[in-house]
């Protein structure tokens, strides 16, 4: 039995339809930036700059007088510690 011409012009256009969007895949691929698809870097940066804030504050509160900047710096050392530690905060919002 013979196949309409309907079905057949069907098959054509959803095969063009299908090529096209594979096309269109092919070249956003291309353009995307392969930083910004993988987040591999996000846990363990802001795992460590949030580390790196509470040390900075244990340091302040048992060394300070040790270590002569942190002495110098005085009371912005707290400002420093919970700095770090919000900015881990908002590089974990990066994560996906």
């Amino acid at each position: 039995m013979p196949e309409s011409k309907g079905r057949k012009a069907a098959e054509e256009k959803a095969t063009a339809a299908r090529s096209s969007e594979q096309r269109a895949k092919e070249k956003a691929a291309k353009t995307r930036k392969p930083s910004l698809e993988s987040r591999g870097w996000v846990a363990p940066t802001f795992v460590t700059v949030g580390l790196l804030g509470v040390l900075w504050l244990v340091l302040y509160y048992i060394a300070s007088p040790y270590i002569p900047f942190m002495a110098a710096l005085g009371g912005w050392n707290v400002l420093i510690g919970m700095g770090l530690m919000t900015a881990s905060f908002a590089i974990a919002t990066q994560w996906k």
